[in-house]
């Protein structure tokens, strides 16, 4: 199949909850990027964290086999440091081939959870 999507990407409302209720990992409160590999070859991927008061935080380092998807929980990102907890954030999500990405968060504080997804921009 022929590569689809964008290789830069561009998430700019992030933020995990700092706790969440029921059973884990299930209903772990958490973030993520759904990425789509459609071309041939492995997606080198590295992202980095923007926030409203400090440094960014980065690159985070992952593959996507060829032909594979992958959903990334911002929660199990450790290095270079972990995602704050209860701070809002952006991300740029680059890979050297086209992906699609998509971001998703589950919000589990209080018994009714809150879903959200939504595309992310595709930069270039």
């Amino acid at each position: 199949m022929e590569a689809i999507g964008k290789k830069v990407w561009a998430i700019a409302e992030g933020y995990i909850p700092p706790f969440g209720t029921g059973p884990e990992p299930e209903f772990t409160s958490h973030e993520a990027a759904c990425m789509l590999n459609t071309s041939d070859e492995d997606a080198h991927v590295e992202i980095i964290l923007f926030f409203e008061d400090k440094e960014p935080i980065g690159p985070y380092h992952i593959t996507i086999p060829a032909r594979r998807t992958l959903h990334l929980r911002f929660n199990n990102l450790k290095d270079p440091a972990p995602v704050p907890r209860g701070t809002g954030y952006a991300s740029v999500i680059v890979s050297n081939v086209p992906i699609v990405v998509q971001h998703t968060r589950l919000d589990s504080r209080q018994a009714a959870n809150a879903l959200i997804s939504a595309i992310a921009y595709p930069a270039s």
